[in-house]
């Protein structure tokens, strides 16, 4: 299991690279290549990632619940598992 601050650090870059990537492909087909583009784009970024980094707090304990639904697993399986593999690594060390 992460730290709290991994995961946050996480959250920030893959919402990041998220929101550059797709704010650059959407007015890369909306306008076609241009320096129009190169303008507007770092302003879309902006915009695009706090969104971003909003809706994959909000989004996540629902994916979460859904991926183990579709996967046939129980969250209390899995966090039990979890928390036996800490132990065991906790003795480890």
């Amino acid at each position: 299991m992460m730290e709290k601050r991994t995961v946050l650090v996480n959250q920030l870059l893959m919402t990041g690279i998220m929101a550059l990537s797709m704010s650059g492909i959407m007015l890369l087909i909306a306008l076609g290549p241009s320096a129009a583009l190169l303008t507007i784009w770092p302003k879309q970024f902006l915009v695009a990632w706090p969104i971003a980094f909003v809706m994959t707090m909000v989004a996540w304990p629902l994916s979460n619940k859904l991926t183990y639904l579709l996967c046939g697993q129980s969250l209390i399986r899995s966090n039990t598992a979890k928390q036996e593999e800490a132990a065991v690594m906790s003795r480890e060390n």
